[in-house]
């Protein structure tokens, strides 16, 4: 190709035609790198009638991007002033660079600053930045560093570290935590409706949402609990495990763990299993790799050898382990092991998953916990995005998508000008499968009830299959 660049999108006259026009709060965002998370982020950000536009050097990537989700795409260099200035960079609210390198994705952001006043994202995956992480964002300009891989070694901890949840969302800075978890044939609360929950528990229990045969409620006080339901739940971190015996869930806490996979998510989760003592064995089949974790991690075992072998896990006592996480490269290689380690560990087993376009078909393999990088990076920018839309009166502080994206939980900050302050909950009018499902008031947690109000400075935690909120105040009914 001839030029440095070449725009795709824009000739096309179908009824979905990509016409740039600015719409009230929605925003025009710059995405450098259309790779597994560019997609993902690609695909959530136009949905929300975001303005986007992509950029990478792959053509056939480019134009599959664009024309899959109908947003403008340019083929060239990112860190190209001209094409960025093609991109439009000069009205960008954002740019987030989300390539294969962690020093393109910097110099990228570093020229957009440059070029033009917007907020910018960088993924930086090397753990030799992490340390210095916050020194490089602050000294770049940067709005926003991020590590999926961090990221999602991080959640595969905090459910070794509850084993009995399948999914853990953490608020209000670890204050407020929302457990999901499939409600076992001998617990107490079957049959049992919310209603009669707190008083049989002598426990203010909010059950959020549930998931029964494919189908997802927002639960009122009448909705009867059923064996095996999956059930989403608000509790703070120090009352979790109390709080499951008395439902009869078992704890069962992990004290080893064995993963398959050396890959910068091992190393991550590796050091973050060291801090809770927990003992841990990786099996990782490229020599230099077992080099590189064995100098990195001197409280870790590392055995170098094929994870997928199932004589040498024999070898290596699975069965004798609390925990496993597969954590290859490949999902497929991911989804057996944990096939076959479910029958063998005692507590946990932590599935990794790239990809999400075959989740009905995986989902129904009842497999224990999957952890998709992709989709906890673009939650995390995501996030971001509507944070930089706030409104007057509130802004979305966490977000997080449950459920195979069916239902989402958000943290509100209200502030002193919300217009809902005051204003007892059973007061207000809010919109259909809409729940509030916490308050956090300078550091107490509240689970609320009809009584209860916002006051200014609250973080408010709001579960919803209404998708796409951004301001506190969409959570009443037109």
């Amino acid at each position: 190709m001839s030029c440095c660049f070449q725009r795709i999108g824009e000739k096309r006259k179908s009824k979905n035609t990509c016409v740039l026009k600015w719409k009230g709060e929605n925003m025009k965002i710059i995405i450098v790198g259309c790779g597994k998370v560019g997609a993902a982020l690609t695909a959530q950000l136009s949905r929300e009638d975001n303005l986007v536009t992509v950029i990478d050097t792959d053509s056939i990537v480019v134009r599959n991007v664009s024309n899959t989700y109908d947003v403008m795409g340019i083929v060239g260099n990112g860190a190209s002033y001209q094409v960025l200035q093609e991109a439009d960079i000069e009205h960008a609210d954002l740019m987030i660079a989300v390539t294969k390198s962690d020093e393109m994705n910097l110099l990228c952001c570093v020229i957009a600053k440059q070029a033009a006043d917007c907020h910018t994202i960088a993924r930086v995956r090397n753990p030799m930045y992490r340390e210095e992480r916050e020194f490089i964002r602050k000294k770049l300009g940067l709005s926003m560093i991020i590590n999926p891989e961090h990221a999602a070694a991080m959640e595969m901890a905090r459910l070794l570290r509850f084993p009995s949840a399948i999914e853990i969302d953490s608020f209000s800075r670890g204050r407020i935590e929302m457990l999901r978890f499939k409600v076992p044939e001998t617990s107490k609360i079957v049959h049992m409706s919310l209603r009669e929950l707190a008083g049989a528990l002598q426990y203010s229990l909010l059950v959020c949402a549930v998931e029964r045969n494919g189908e997802v409620y927002i639960p009122d006080g009448n909705f009867v609990i059923q064996a095996k339901d999956s059930l989403s739940i608000i509790t703070t971190p120090q009352n979790a495990e109390s709080l499951f015996k008395k439902i009869g869930v078992h704890t069962n806490k992990v004290h080893n763990t064995m993963i398959v996979g050396g890959g910068e998510i091992t190393y991550y989760l590796a050091k973050s299993l060291a801090n809770m003592n927990v003992d841990v064995k990786i099996i990782e089949k490229n020599k230099d790799r077992c080099e590189v974790l064995s100098e990195a991690l001197p409280d870790a075992t590392v055995i170098y050898g094929d994870g997928s072998d199932q004589e040498l896990l024999k070898e290596e006592r699975i069965q004798n382990m609390d925990s496993f996480v597969a954590c290859t490269d490949m999902d497929e290689e991911n989804i057996i092991l944990s096939l076959y380690a479910k029958e063998k560990v005692s507590s946990k087993v932590v599935t990794k998953i790239n990809h999400l376009e075959f989740n009905d078909v995986i989902h129904s393999l009842n497999l224990d916990s999957l952890i998709y990088p992709k989709r906890i990076t673009a939650e995390y920018i995501l996030q971001y995005v509507r944070a930089m839309k706030n409104s007057i009166g509130s802004n979305v502080e966490t977000l997080y998508k449950l459920m195979e994206d069916r239902v989402e939980a958000l943290e509100f900050i209200v502030n002193q000008n919300c217009r809902m302050i005051g204003i007892r909950l059973q007061d207000m009018k809010t919109r259909p499968n809409l729940l509030v499902a916490a308050i956090n008031r300078q550091g107490k947690v509240i689970i609320p009830g009809g009584q209860d109000s916002f006051a200014a400075g609250d973080s408010v935690i709001i579960v919803t299959t209404e998708t796409g909120l951004q301001d506190i105040h969409e959570i009443l009914a037109e």
